[in-house]
């Protein structure tokens, strides 16, 4: 992909933000037998910005998450959700929150409007309220022509998308989304980003647990990683800004590329692409300071961009720890 704007690096992975937290968790603990499925998690998620949740398989996400959603009480340690205790404000915690689970279930053979108008009506808004809500959801997410067709004829797709306004029936301060892109054709992940960032935008704190970590780096603000169940400690798994990193280069001229780095001393090699190369950058300033130089020497840049995303990096370090 073109990088348009080298000179501006990704978002900040950070553990914690001095913005006021919509979610903040201390210590918690949650175990099944001798499993520790949750085991000592600590962070904040602040208001008004998307907090990319971030573990292998198995790390305690979505233990983690249900936890947070007031559907399970953990065995010890303190969390607040849009200021409220998850175990002794239970009640306030579910109404705050909207929650979206990896795998939509619901009653089939309802119709979406159905779904939602019986969910809004669940979190006290009257007949008129819950139909005109289901109403602008289902326009919203691209559903307007499902509206009176069963969840039942529903794609993989559609169904997130229909979880995703069960979610936001209500109007949530804080939600909690599990693996939010799973099953969306390409088309519907932007949109799904796009949805993200205005919630936040609007204030809402967005906690959301993904694989597809192409499209966390493309919406997210900050960071929490887990392993093992824990929080992990943010400097200890993200790459510094001074470590060497692969980037990609290519011109209109490969040749002209290829003899500039030989002249200019600088060691690549073949990139994936047919005439891109591979350089190793020490951050953005390296990637600028090259740019300028190969600028200088007439040489037609036209992409310059790292190899991967800084949340794959992340993870990939976070996921040499396993056995």
């Amino acid at each position: 992909m073109t990088d348009n704007n080298t000179t501006q690096p990704g978002p900040q992975v950070i553990l914690d933000s001095s913005a006021t937290p919509g979610i903040k968790a201390s210590g918690l603990r949650r175990y099944f037998g001798a499993v520790r499925a949750v085991d000592g998690v600590t962070f904040s998620a602040p208001q008004g910005a998307v907090t990319a949740l971030i573990g292998p398989n198995g790390s305690g996400k979505t233990t983690l998450l249900l936890i947070l959603a007031g559907l399970l009480e953990p065995d010890s340690g303190a969390a607040e959700v849009a200021g409220h205790d998850v175990v002794n404000e239970n009640r306030e915690v579910r109404s705050a929150v909207g929650w979206m689970p990896d795998v939509f279930g619901t009653w089939d053979a309802l119709t979406c409007r159905e779904i939602l108008t019986t969910f809004g009506k669940a979190y006290g808004l009257n007949q008129e309220q819950a139909k005109s809500r289901a109403h602008d959801l289902l326009k919203y997410l691209y559903l307007s022509e499902f509206t009176n067709q069963p969840a039942r004829v529903l794609s993989r797709g559609q169904k997130q998308r229909l979880g995703l306004a069960r979610a936001l029936v209500h109007d949530p301060q804080v939600l909690l989304l599990d693996e939010p892109a799973s099953g969306l054709d390409p088309r519907s992940r932007i949109e799904l980003r796009q949805i993200l960032r205005q919630l936040a935008q609007e204030g809402k704190t967005v906690l959301v647990s993904s694989h597809v970590l192409s499209e966390l780096e493309e919406v997210y603000d900050t960071a929490v990683f887990l392993s093992q169940g824990r929080t992990v400690d943010v400097n200890r798994v993200q790459t510094p800004t001074s470590a060497e990193r692969g980037w990609r280069l290519d011109a209109l001229d490969p040749v002209s590329l290829r003899v500039f780095l030989e002249h200019s001393d600088i060691p690549f090699t073949a990139g994936p692409g047919g005439s891109e190369v591979v350089v190793q950058l020490a951050g953005y300033d390296s990637a600028i300071q090259l740019i300028k130089a190969a600028v200088a020497a007439s040489v037609p840049l036209h992409t310059v961009a790292p190899v991967s995303g800084r949340l794959e990096e992340a993870y990939l370090a976070l996921n040499e720890e396993r056995a």
